[in-house]
């Protein structure tokens, strides 16, 4: 039983896992702050607001709500709608993700075709009708030719 469970822990893809996931909140936190302490006061700067998370969108609201007492922590009166932390969101994303792509996923790509060779070709073009046949084959199963054993 301990066996199992001890193979099930180490196997490559479950301790990947893990440090995956512990290596995206700490990176997370990083963006997180890159996307409020830098970029947006920079793409504020040129729109004039402090902070993207001021920029709301009022919306008429057909039946009046009466605000709870006290008002809670997230309070979001009716008919605002908070479009700056939305985008505060999807720049953090787009950050995120461009950071992974570029500093995991295209290293990786590199590593992986300089470690794994081109695969052994399974198929070769028969001489006389150019189709793809098996490389092993002696006649094209399309035209029935004779070709010659690689």
């Amino acid at each position: 039983m301990f066996k199992g469970f001890r193979d099930f822990i180490l196997r490559g893809n479950v301790v990947d896992l893990a440090v995956a996931v512990i290596i995206g909140a700490a990176f997370g936190a990083i963006t997180a702050s890159l996307t409020a302490d830098v970029i947006t006061p920079l793409i504020a700067a040129l729109i004039g607001a402090p902070d993207f998370s001021s920029l709301v969108i009022h919306v008429p609201v057909l039946h009046q709500v009466p605000p709870p007492s006290p008002l809670p922590a997230g309070y979001v009166a009716p008919g605002e709608l908070h479009i700056g932390k939305f985008l505060n969101a999807v720049i953090n994303f787009l950050l995120n993700a461009a950071a992974i792509y570029f500093m995991i996923v295209v290293p990786m790509k590199y590593v992986m075709s300089r470690i794994e060779k081109p695969a052994a070709p399974t198929t070769r073009p028969c001489p006389q009708c150019l189709s793809d046949i098996p490389v092993a084959a002696t006649r094209c199963k399309f035209c029935t030719e004779p070709v010659s054993a690689v």
